[in-house]
């Protein structure tokens, strides 16, 4: 298996990133880590070793991100404004940094965005603000609004509101979206949300899937038996769905 790692300095977050490739070609899948994760996680958690078969084939390239979200949405020593703005300038780096580089190593016209936990949040909210470039999002264990407490985890901007809270709360900003242009790409996107029963953000699940049958955008909402927020659950589903 063709295993990658690149470095480089960000001109969007001004720090330095790192990322590892796996795979020579196929779907680009950008892989988002779990809650304030690293870039290696998705491979010491054995999910990588779980998809080789579709990575030796040629079907899949990951690309393991690098989270901020010590900095952002994790960061309590900072105000949640600045939270919020920080990861907006993540959004930017993987809009204008990290995608230009997928089409650098590989020109398949497939994106595919994943991530477990905090992980399927980010790739929802990057999916449905960026419709146009997406073509699939596989989300496990995700929770889609941030400043809902949810059982023993927290509203993670302590009751700040603004635009950009809206515009990154998929559970918000996507049941208010008329526009028939973005509607369309929206429904163009293969979807796949997965969560175990017993999961806290089950709920969470459950409220995303209603609004976007409302909307008539097609999706799969997976329902696993017990808690499954761990990453032997994740490995299983994930090679299914991917």
């Amino acid at each position: 298996m063709n295993r990658e790692y690149h470095k480089w300095y960000s001109p969007r977050l001004h720090r330095d990133m790192e990322l590892l490739v796996f795979g020579h070609g196929g779907a680009r899948v950008i892989v988002f880590p779990t809650r304030a994760g690293r870039f290696f996680d998705y491979e010491n958690f054995g999910i990588i070793e779980g998809v080789r078969q579709k990575i030796d084939q040629g079907w899949v390239q990951l690309f393991c991100v690098d989270s901020i979200d010590a900095e952002s949405f994790y960061c309590r020593a900072a105000p949640p404004a600045h939270r919020i703005r920080r990861h907006v300038d993540y959004d930017a780096y993987l809009l204008y940094e990290v995608i230009p580089f997928t089409h650098s190593m590989n020109r398949n016209s497939c994106l595919i965005v994943h991530g477990c936990s905090m992980g399927a949040f980010h790739a929802v909210n990057f999916a449905f603000r960026h419709p146009d470039i997406v073509t699939k999002v596989l989300a496990c264990s995700g929770r889609y609004d941030l400043t809902a407490p949810i059982g023993d985890f927290c509203d993670l901007l302590d009751g700040y509101y603004d635009d950009l809270v809206y515009f990154n709360t998929p559970l918000h900003f996507v049941p208010s979206i008329r526009d028939e242009a973005l509607l369309h790409a929206l429904r163009r996107i293969e979807i796949h949300l997965a969560v175990g029963y017993q999961d806290p953000f089950h709920v969470s699940n459950v409220a995303f899937s209603e609004r976007l049958h409302r909307l008539s955008i097609m999706h799969q909402l997976h329902v696993w038996h017990g808690r499954a927020h761990k990453p032997d659950a994740w490995c299983h589903r994930v090679d299914l769905y991917l």
